[in-house]
């Protein structure tokens, strides 16, 4: 079983995606990045699936304790539920999502580009204070800026490698 990221729907020939699993999440943003090959890829043999809200929680957990959750997008994490809930291989050109499958023992294939090589832990650490914490399962999610606010000291919290 064959979980794929929306980088395998874009850039693989249909016949390498025939069979794979995505999450149903995937559609909307196929569709809105290349409408011409989200009609192709409805066209074919793929396995959408609902993820499991369970799935879901557990995947958040796992990201959290690489610290990549505050980097990944709702649909980052819906593939990431698939692949572990499913215990299946993830296709991914994402490095987050490569290094938070490595941290739970988990196998990943790359898409189109180098596979990611070593496994990086993240945490977050004030800039003001400099202290350092874990990454909450509960954060929220964005690509960039501040994490969240010290508690500490008020400062924000940005997302660095644990050294």
């Amino acid at each position: 079983m064959r979980v794929l990221d929306t980088a395998a729907l874009l850039y693989w020939p249909v016949t390498q995606i025939a069979g794979g699993v995505c999450a149903t999440s995937q559609q909307v943003e196929l569709e809105r990045v290349s409408p011409e090959r989200f009609m192709l890829v409805n066209s074919i043999d793929v396995d959408w699936r609902d993820v499991d809200p369970q799935w879901l929680s557990e995947a958040r957990l796992v990201a959290a304790q690489s610290g990549d959750l505050p980097r990944l997008s709702d649909v980052d994490l819906d593939v990431l539920a698939l692949a572990l809930g499913l215990n299946a291989e993830l296709f991914t050109d994402d490095y987050r999502l490569q290094n938070v499958m490595k941290n739970a023992g988990l196998s990943t294939q790359p898409v189109g580009v180098k596979p990611a090589k070593q496994v990086w832990q993240w945490q977050l650490r004030c800039t003001g204070c400099r202290t350092t914490q874990a990454v909450p399962k509960d954060v929220k999610t964005s690509k960039q800026g501040p994490v969240k606010d010290c508690d500490i000291c008020g400062s924000p919290m940005m997302l660095k490698r644990a050294r």
